[in-house]
């Protein structure tokens, strides 16, 4: 299992406010959750998505793309992949390792 940790930037808005934006995304992402795709969680500054590194990457495109959708012209998204193979690994696992050592 994969962890995806993403910021979809809407450029050329109309506002600086871009959490219309962020909204429209977590619609699509709870669609992928409510079939069992992916976890998800939504931080003041990205999003963290868990899931198989194939259904990540589809995840990756349908978000990227929801901008667009609304008319911006420009969008930049940044990327981060954690995907580690040679144990099961979770956000909340990765969690629970760090508390360990405190």
């Amino acid at each position: 299992m994969a962890i995806v940790d993403i910021t979809v930037i809407p450029i050329g808005t109309k506002s600086p406010s871009v959490s219309e934006y962020v909204a429209d995304i977590q619609k699509i992402l709870n669609k992928y959750e409510e079939e069992g795709k992916i976890h998800y969680q939504l931080t003041p500054m990205n999003t963290l998505i868990e899931g198989e590194l194939p259904t990540l990457l589809e995840v990756v495109a349908a978000i990227h793309e929801a901008p667009f959708q609304k008319g911006i012209n420009r969008v930049a998204t940044n990327i981060r992949i954690d995907d580690r193979r040679d144990k099961k690994s979770t956000m909340s696992s990765k969690l629970e390792s760090v508390n360990r050592h405190l």
